[in-house]
């Protein structure tokens, strides 16, 4: 028996045409607003199944950060993909593709994928956003800071802990009044290990300048108070875990957050002019497990 020839009708031709014109334009739309993310897969083809691929999932689907710092695995294959050893050297490699020319706030598609990155990069729950809270920007210019009085009567003389610290550091001067929160321990007597690290791996960021500050200031307050952060120098991969200690530096400055001096050395933004681009993410610690302190890339 001959086959019974089918005729395409017209309202068919028009919806396959109208569908066909669709997803034309809704390929050409996702390429254009991630058009940074796709050059950067292009130039980490070799990873792309391990790394870059999650990248570009957050781009286009709301992941939690947990799940963006897991390694994907093939479908269908019984033993996970084993993580990469990730170097400083790839690190930069990768940023340098991400971060634009010159040192302003990143954009959404930029904030999502530098996210992705350091996650991936430092196995830690790195976020721009936390708590509904951000700063007003993620990138931008540190500078150097002052040593902070940690009890009342704290001085330079008594301030290091040995010899070598006081060498190092001593030259950098304290700051004439508090940080933001006041003290960090009620007398040298009280204080104790965590307050030294405080002190020690500090930031001052301009909380004052994030969205909402001015609507709920003591919400505000109580949320930055010694909120950790994770630091990193794009330009030799050097990073840390820093807490906000103090608030600052005004906007007439041209810069955009400080650092200890135990920060600006770890970090070598000592350039003669003490200042340099740094990224700074919330680290999402609520049990304070984290310590403070340079951190490498696993």
């Amino acid at each position: 028996m001959p086959q019974k020839q089918y005729k395409h009708r017209p309202h068919f031709e028009h919806l396959k045409n109208k569908w066909t014109e669709e997803q034309k334009s809704l390929q050409k739309t996702l390429q254009e607003k991630h058009k940074d993310a796709f050059e950067w897969i292009n130039h980490r083809y070799k990873q792309f199944m391990v790394g870059s691929l999650g990248s570009l999932v957050m781009l286009t689907h709301p992941v939690t950060v947990a799940v963006a710092a897991q390694p994907m695995v093939a479908q269908h294959q019984e033993a996970p993909i084993e993580k990469p050893a990730y170097t400083k050297e790839q690190l930069v490699h990768d940023l340098s593709y991400l971060l634009p020319e010159s040192v302003q706030p990143l954009t959404e598609t930029q904030e999502k994928v530098v996210t992705a990155t350091l996650t991936r990069h430092f196995n830690l729950p790195v976020t721009p956003v936390l708590q509904g809270k951000r700063l007003n920007r993620s990138y931008g210019l540190i500078g150097a800071e002052q040593h902070l009085m940690r009890y009342p009567g704290d001085m330079m003389g008594s301030h290091f802990a040995t010899p070598q610290e006081a060498n190092a550091f001593y030259s950098s001067g304290m700051a004439p009044g508090r940080g933001a929160w006041g003290y960090f321990a009620s007398s040298q007597a009280a204080m104790t290990e965590k307050d030294v690290q405080r002190e020690k791996y500090y930031i001052a960021v301009q909380t004052f300048l994030s969205p909402g500050f001015n609507e709920n200031v003591k919400d505000h307050y109580e949320f930055f108070k010694y909120r950790k952060m994770l630091v990193v120098n794009p330009e030799n991969g050097k990073a840390l875990i820093a807490d906000i200690g103090d608030a600052g530096p005004a906007a007439w400055t041209g810069k955009h957050l400080g650092g200890s001096p135990e920060v600006m050395q770890y970090l070598e933004r000592q350039d003669g002019a003490a200042k340099g681009p740094v990224l700074y993410f919330f680290i999402d610690d609520p049990d304070d497990t984290i310590p403070l302190g340079p951190i490498a890339v696993q």
